[in-house]
């Protein structure tokens, strides 16, 4: 059995959820801080759409702005001699681009548990917004942040559709877990396949055990 998809899988579903868990956590709590409540709805609605685009419609948009054709694409690999497309970093991409979304909902939800009477007094005492994040958001809204971000790591882990859009599927390049169990079915390998299937199953398992554990962290540092 080839071992290359799990280490792909994992290296990628490590850098995109550093990547979706510092960016998730800190565009969430600018919202939620968010006077403006219009602007509010509008941002949490273009935050979320990729949770409920399917895979292969975001796919699309991000071959839209990596291909060498577009201005994006073109701009990276004229001057950095970046190609995008079919590369490692594309994986990382497309898995930080459908995971974000679920962090973003979970951090929201989190700074929502937090007692707001605490910004309200933060705010009497002169607190500067960074020092009430550091000081009171982010330690209270701890537990709900971690759960999110193992959830978001477990939808990088499991990413199909835009990683087979912007990727691809190249043998020990871009092949992740899910894209070899596709290709092993597509190959008749059904043994490989289930393998490969209990392979992501049991990660999934050992991450959603984790997850409520953070989850219930959450609610009783909050009651």
């Amino acid at each position: 059995m080839d071992l290359s998809p799990i280490f792909i899988s994992f290296r990628t579903a490590i850098v995109a959820i550093i990547v979706t868990f510092f960016s998730g956590t800190i565009i969430a709590y600018i919202v939620f801080r968010l006077k403006n409540r219009p602007l509010r709805i509008v941002l949490n609605s273009l935050f979320t759409l990729p949770l409920v685009l399917p895979p292969t419609v975001f796919g699309f948009f991000l071959l839209d702005i990596f291909g060498v054709q577009q201005p994006i694409g073109k701009f990276l690999l004229d001057f950095f001699a970046v190609k995008v497309v079919f590369s490692w970093e594309a994986t990382v991409i497309a898995a930080v681009a459908v995971s974000f979304p679920l962090m973003y909902r979970s951090a929201i939800a989190a700074f929502e548990q937090v007692d707001k009477d605490l910004f309200f007094a933060a705010q009497t005492l002169g607190f500067s917004e960074g020092k009430v994040f550091f000081k009171i958001a982010l330690p209270l809204a701890l537990h709900g942040l971690l759960a999110g971000g193992i959830l978001a790591f477990a939808r990088g882990l499991g990413e199909f559709g835009a990683t087979t859009m912007l990727a691809g599927n190249i043998a020990g390049k871009t092949r992740t877990l899910p894209l070899a169990i596709y290709s092993a079915v597509a190959a008749g390998d059904w043994s490989l396949a289930q393998k490969y299937v209990w392979i992501i199953l049991i990660i999934c398992l050992v991450i959603l055990f984790l997850a409520e554990f953070f989850n219930r962290k959450s609610w009783r540092s909050n009651v």
